[in-house]
């Protein structure tokens, strides 16, 4: 009943806070009630995987305060059960919640995003408002791939583009651009370079250029619906992107950051159990009350989220490699938490583990 009514409290502070939003929506801008409905489900996958770290936290602290309060903590330490045999229902319990989120996070949270983006990219589209999305990527027709760093959608402006197509040789070309701009079925790229590799991935022929035009088989706005970021794609999709630039020699350390965090963070169900079962059985006893249980989820989800956060920027800014700046934290906060374990079957056994 505790993880299942903060799975219900996340959702609803999620999704509030879209609400305000979604409001001026339909006021301001005239959007029909009903893509408002649809923007709000296509959203509710997202918030359910984000609320099951947390929840997952708060469920175990809060059934074990319960315990300490009753003194039946203190009875089960008393009749000899190990304090690892406490906490071991929990640790499964939080195993199953980390894949529930991988399997959200990697198979129907992309889809809803991809949908909810489009929706709101339509809109831009309709009402001409300013925005800008980064990360791009898209496929054209035949074996023409675009990844594109910033993307302006209202005045259709590109920074750092990067093409890369396999001719009719089956041979692949990279053009990279600082910048460019799209009118019609032409896209102007400026100030870039062009590679032709050979079988093996050599550079063959490199020509700098200050403008080039690529003739597109469609308009710019119909690459909206094709167009996905790394929060749309599965870790499968965005993989094959991360294979197809690396192979051209493309920087994409941003990349593989994500990709491995899109298989680090679903852990954190079991590392917050892992963390927090310790201490909120250690110190619950008939005199400690939910509040403190509440307090300890909430210093611990935030240090992991706000340490992940920072190991993250230094992953994408090349100071730490990918793999390092996904999975320290894990390792961190799995090692404070293995030590805590350990330290509380040294505990009396007359009070708490």
């Amino acid at each position: 009943m505790p993880f299942l009514g903060c799975i219900g409290g996340f959702i609803l502070i999620i999704l509030a806070s879209q609400l305000f939003w979604l409001a001026e929506l339909i006021i301001v801008k005239k959007v029909a009630t009903s893509t408002v409905t649809r923007l709000l489900l296509y959203k509710l996958p997202d918030a359910i995987a984000q609320s099951i770290p947390v929840a997952t936290l708060c469920g175990a602290l809060l059934s074990l305060m319960r315990l300490g309060k009753d003194s039946e903590l203190a009875a089960l330490r008393t009749g000899g059960v190990r304090a690892f045999r406490i906490v071991l229902p929990l640790l499964v319990l939080g195993l199953l919640a980390s894949a529930s989120t991988f399997a959200f996070n990697d198979r129907l949270v992309p889809w809803a995003n991809h949908e909810f983006e489009n929706i709101i990219r339509r809109i831009v589209l309709e009402e001409a408002l300013p925005t800008a999305e980064e990360n791009v990527f898209f496929r054209g027709t035949g074996d023409r791939f675009f990844y594109i760093r910033k993307v302006d959608a209202s005045s259709q402006k590109l920074r750092d583009v990067l093409v890369y197509e396999v001719r009719r040789d089956g041979l692949p070309r990279i053009i990279t651009a600082k910048s460019g701009s799209a009118k019609g079925v032409v896209w102007t790229l400026s100030d870039g370079v062009v590679h032709d590799l050979d079988s093996e991935g050599y550079v063959v022929y490199e020509a700098k250029f200050k403008e080039m035009n690529l003739h597109m088989d469609q308009k710019f706005e119909s690459f909206f619906d094709g167009q996905k970021t790394p929060s749309e794609m599965s870790r499968k999709e965005l993989k094959s992107y991360i294979d197809l630039f690396e192979a051209g020699g493309v920087n994409v350390a941003a990349l593989i950051v994500d990709y491995q965090l899109k298989l680090a963070l679903p852990f954190a169900p079991f590392i917050f159990v892992l963390t927090g079962a310790p201490i909120a059985a250690t110190t619950a006893s008939p005199k400690t009350g939910r509040f403190a249980g509440k307090v300890s989820g909430g210093c611990i989800a935030f240090l992991y989220y706000a340490l992940s956060s920072i190991l993250r920027s230094l992953g994408c800014s090349n100071v730490l490699p990918p793999f390092i700046a996904a999975w320290t934290g894990n390792i961190i906060f799995a090692l404070v938490g293995a030590l805590l374990l350990v330290s509380s079957e040294k505990a009396p056994r007359g009070g708490g583990l």
